[in-house]
Formats: C-alpha cells, sequence, structure tokens
C-alpha cells in the first residue's frame, strides 16, 4: 500500500537509478521506481528542484547551443509521449488483467463455495453412509448370529433325524422279525389246521362209512327179522337159523353201538378241534392287531421322519438364504466406493 509521503533524496535515488539504467526520469519512471509511492504532484515538484539545482551548477559548464536544447527538449517531449502513451497501455492492459484477475478470483470464489458447499454435502453424506455402514455391520452381525443359530439347529435336526432313522430301523427290524414270526405261525398254523381237517374229514368219512355200512346191516336185520317172525309161524324147521341170524343181528346191534360211541368220540374230537381253530383264529387276530400296531407305529415314524426332513430342507433353504444376504451384503459393501474415496473426487471438481 502507498505511502503518505516522499523524501526529496528518495526521488533524487530514484533518478539516478533511471539514468543509470538509460531510461528517462519522467514523473510515472520515477513514481513506478519508487514502489508506486506518493503523489505525481510531489515528485513533479522535487524533479523541478532538482533540475533547478543541477542548472545552477552546471552554469560554469560550457554553454549547450540553442538548437541541441531544443532537440534535447524535443526528444524528451517525445520520449515523455511514447512514455505516457506506453504508461497508458501499460496501465489500460494492467486494468484489464485487475478486471480478469477479478473475475477469476470471483469464479475461484464461487468455485470454492461450490466446492465448501459440496465438501459439507459430502461430510454429510459420509456421516449417513457411516450410519448405513453401522446399521449394516449390526444388521450383518445379526445375520451372522441367526445363521450360527440355524446353523446349530440343523445341526440338532439332523442329530434328531439321525435318531429317528436308528429308532425307525430298529422298529423295522422288530416289524419284519414280527411279520416273519406271524407268518411262520400264520404257516404252522394253517399246515396244522390242514392236517387236522384232513384227518377230521377222513375220520368223518370212515364213520360215514361205518355208519352206512351199520344202517344197510340193520335194515338188512330188520327185513331178515321180519321175514323170520313172520315165517316163524310157518317154518318151525327154520327157527334154529332164524336164532341164528336174531343172534348174529344182536352182534351187528352190539357193533352198532359201538360205532355209535365212536362216532360220539369222533363228534368230541371235532369239538376240540373247532375250539383249537377258534383259539388259532384268535391268535391270527391277535397277530393282525400286532401287526396294524406295528404298521401304525412304523406310518407314524414315516410321518415323523418326512415332517423332520421337511424342517431341515426348510431349515437348511433359511441358512442358504442367510448365506446368501450375507454374501451379498458383504458384496455390497466390498463394491461400495469408502467415504475417503468421495471427499476427494468431490475436492477434484
Amino acid at each position: 500500500m502507498a505511502r503518505g509521503g516522499i523524501y526529496k533524496s528518495e526521488v533524487i535515488r530514484a533518478r539516478d537509478k533511471l539514468l543509470a539504467i538509460g531510461r528517462y526520469p519522467s514523473v510515472d519512471a520515477v513514481r513506478q521506481e519508487l514502489g508506486n509511492t506518493g503523489s505525481k504532484t510531489t515528485i513533479q515538484r522535487y524533479l523541478k528542484e532538482i533540475a533547478e539545482e543541477e542548472g545552477g551548477k552546471t552554469g560554469t559548464k560550457v554553454a549547450i547551443s540553442e538548437a541541441l536544447q531544443d532537440l534535447v527538449a524535443r526528444l524528451a517531449e517525445r520520449i515523455q509521449m511514447e512514455a505516457d502513451t506506453r504508461i497508458a497501455e501499460m496501465t489500460a492492459k494492467h486494468a484489464g488483467e485487475l478486471v480478469e484477475q477479478r473475475q477469476a478470483r470471483e469464479a475461484v470464489e464461487g468455485e470454492v463455495a461450490g466446492l465448501r458447499k459440496t465438501l459439507e454435502k459430502a461430510q454429510a453424506d459420509l456421516a449417513e453412509e457411516q450410519t448405513r455402514h453401522q446399521r449394516t455391520g449390526e444388521r450383518l452381525q445379526q445375520e451372522i448370529t441367526t445363521h450360527a443359530m440355524a446353523s446349530q439347529q440343523v445341526t440338532d435336526l439332523e442329530d434328531r433325524l439321525r435318531v429317528e432313522e436308528q429308532h425307525r430301523r430298529s422298529l423295522e427290524e422288530k416289524h419284519a422279525h414280527a411279520r416273519e414270526a406271524l407268518e411262520h405261525f400264520r404257516a404252522a398254523t394253517k399246515e396244522q389246521r390242514e392236517q387236522d381237517q384232513r384227518q377230521h374229514e377222513q375220520q368223518v368219512q370212515y364213520l360215514q362209512s361205518e355208519i352206512k355200512t351199520l344202517g344197510n346191516s340193520l335194515v338188512k336185520a330188520r327185513q331178515e327179522a321180519a321175514t323170520s317172525h313172520q315165517e316163524n309161524a310157518r317154518l318151525t324147521s327154520e327157527l334154529a337159523r332164524s336164532e341164528r341170524s336174531l343172534h348174529d343181528t344182536k352182534a351187528e346191534l352190539r357193533t352198532l353201538k359201538d360205532a355209535k360211541a365212536e362216532l360220539i368220540a369222533a363228534q368230541q374230537q371235532m369239538d376240540r378241534l373247532g375250539r383249537q381253530v377258534v383259539e388259532l383264529e384268535a391268535q391270527v387276530a391277535a397277530g393282525n392287531t400286532l401287526n396294524a400296531k406295528l404298521q401304525a407305529d412304523q406310518t407314524e415314524d414315516r410321518n415323523r421322519i418326512h415332517e423332520l426332513q421337511i424342517e431341515l430342507a426348510e431349515a437348511r433353504a433359511a441358512a442358504e438364504t442367510q448365506d446368501q444376504l450375507a454374501e451379498r451384503i458383504q458384496a455390497w459393501m466390498t463394491q461400495k466406493p469408502g467415504p475417503t474415496d468421495q471427499a476427494p473426487s468431490a475436492g477434484g471438481r
């Protein structure tokens, strides 16, 4: 900033310096040499005084011709005019440069204001992004915890599934053994029943044949007895034969009674076989009931295993979904530009 006043000695030094480098010591040149300090009126007054002082000192020297003085004056005037023109051009150029610098400064200030707003917005975005990042981290931690719980649940379900599978295999083995025992029992019962039935049929057929034979004999004996009684009055001579025939008939009657006793015994045997058949049928029904219960238990176990398999599939699906979500969050966090990358890019604009 220009000072309020200058000294004559400073003007002398500036004038001598200009003369030493071959420049004309005009008011503007001296003022420029002084650092654009001091008023032009003061500088012009000091220059005039210096010129008068130097003129008095050189009065004893050889006088310069008026033509030379006129030439020097005109030359000085021309130089002064050129210097003024040059100074005016430089002043105008300097003013234009000042305007350009002012405009550039205003543009820079506007850009700085825009950058400041951008920086403030970037800082706000950074704070928001940090908040979202923290929330995402918390959510990721929750998802990791949930995934660990789901993995533990899957492990527990797999253990339960193995236990249920072992139980199912044990039940299947028991069911197979029971089915084999039941089939063996059925086969033995069927074979015994068929054998008893064949024996019973044979005995019945034999008894029926004997009864038929005895019946025929009885009919024949009755016919012969009737004939004997009818002929007894007329055929006395045949009495002995009739008595023998009667004796034979009585023997046959005794045989018939024995056959009747055997028939009663066979009937009792049939009753016992019937009761055995009923008992065997009851045992078969009990075996069927046991088989139905085992099949129901097996069906229930299969349903339970199916439900456990569904729960295991759902748990695995949930675990896969959580893994995918965790991978997407991690990929998003990896691909998302960090806060430190946004701020420099905003400042670069």
